[in-house]
């Protein structure tokens, strides 16, 4: 269960991000994939920093949708 919890929170952080992201989205597929990755990136990153955001599901979408946005810039520069 926790993995179609993870990758429904990602599909919607990369929905998020790559709505945020002006120029920066690659496509609705391709933006789920980042925000997955995005998911695990931006736990890392909090993780690391040490900073929490609050608990639940709109907790973890930020913190997808924050990773997903990191990983949507750094593909953006790696496109051009």
């Amino acid at each position: 269960m926790s993995l179609l919890y993870a990758l429904l929170i990602g599909a919607i952080a990369g929905w998020l991000a790559g709505k945020l992201m002006k120029g920066g989205g690659f496509g609705v597929i391709f933006n789920i994939v980042l925000g997955i990755i995005g998911g695990i990136v931006g736990n890392w990153a909090f993780n690391t920093l040490d900073i929490s955001l609050s608990s639940g599901v709109i907790g973890d979408i930020i913190t997808g949708a924050i990773g997903a946005i990191i990983i949507l810039f750094i593909a953006g520069l790696l496109k051009k």
